[in-house]
């Protein structure tokens, strides 16, 4: 029988969604105030669902201790009061969007997670805003 347990985190950062070939206005018709030259910031929510067959021996699917020090050590350090354009490497020719922080994260995580674990990374930009990877 399969369960999914979930985890939720948070950490703030700052980015300026835009891409280098387009001129200002472009970026500005695009991405409107998101692509403000001095930055803008946000305090994501993040949950992250891990799906598998529970454990006979500890009745877990994965110890949450665990999932935490990854979470903490993944997204938290890296991300948490960081510029993402600036001051972290995944993004220096990636445009930070939720989509991609999303996908950043799942590719972060996964290779922690035992195998036969499935992983899904729901994140909120805003209340309103929030985008789902599960890796398909």
């Amino acid at each position: 029988m399969k369960v999914t347990v979930s985890r939720k985190a948070h950490f703030n950062a700052a980015h300026r969604l835009f891409r280098k070939n387009w001129s200002f206005e472009k970026n500005e018709e695009i991405f409107g105030k998101c692509n403000n030259p001095n930055f803008h910031g946000h305090n994501y929510e993040l949950i992250l669902s891990v799906t598998g067959e529970i454990d006979k021996e500890t009745g877990y699917v994965i110890d949450m201790k665990v999932l935490k020090a990854i979470i903490k050590s993944e997204v938290e350090e890296a991300f948490d009061h960081k510029n993402l354009n600036v001051e972290v490497p995944e993004f220096k020719d990636l445009n930070p969007t939720a989509e991609n922080i999303a996908v950043i994260i799942y590719n972060k995580i996964k290779p922690k997670l035992d195998k036969d674990l499935t992983l899904e990374v729901t994140l909120y930009e805003t209340p309103r805003n929030f985008v789902t990877y599960s890796g398909n």
